[in-house]
């Protein structure tokens, strides 16, 4: 069982209220990717609400990528070295930026609610923070679609559906 996990979430952004339980649900998705993947350390992840501006600019500074995207990550560690909090001994996983706006424009491009794709961003990035990547596809973007479906699935978040938009 994983020891103490802080997240810190900070909203930087005023395009979207953030519904009630939202940060709620961002822990309890932090926490379950770190118990899935047998975690056992303490840890701290920052996550920042920002919108389509902010996290366009964040792409563009870290990524060369001038346009927003729906959530970026900054890995902390390498190859399951992280740096340590010197007061907690806590090991510092990275930051989550999800971008509000893409969030909402993406649940309705899906057909489900808001909350459903916060879960599955802070889902996805927590496993690049814990080292995972798709950027290659084929079976490494498999297999972290199937470990987030397996953590959204345990939280009651079970996909219903496609994430494949078919234009209707």
């Amino acid at each position: 069982m994983t020891n103490k996990i802080k997240v810190i979430i900070s909203n930087a952004q005023k395009v979207v209220k953030i519904p009630t339980g939202v940060r709620m649900l961002v822990r309890r998705c932090c926490h379950a990717v770190l118990v899935q993947e047998n975690f056992e350390d303490s840890a701290e992840i920052s996550v920042t609400f920002v919108d389509d501006a902010q996290i366009q600019e964040l792409n563009k500074t870290h990524r060369s990528i001038d346009k927003p995207t729906d959530v970026l990550s900054f890995p902390l560690g390498e190859n399951g070295v992280y740096d340590e909090n010197p007061d907690t001994g806590a090991k510092m996983l990275g930051d989550i930026v999800i971008s509000m706006e893409r969030a909402v424009a993406q649940a309705q491009l899906y057909g489900h609610p808001l909350q459903r794709e916060v879960a599955f961003l802070t889902v996805h990035s927590m496993l690049h923070l814990l080292g995972y990547d798709h950027v290659n596809g084929g079976l490494e973007a498999v297999h972290m679609r199937e470990k987030e479906e397996a953590v959204l699935t345990q939280l009651g978040l079970k996909r219903n559906g496609s994430y494949y938009y078919d234009g209707e």
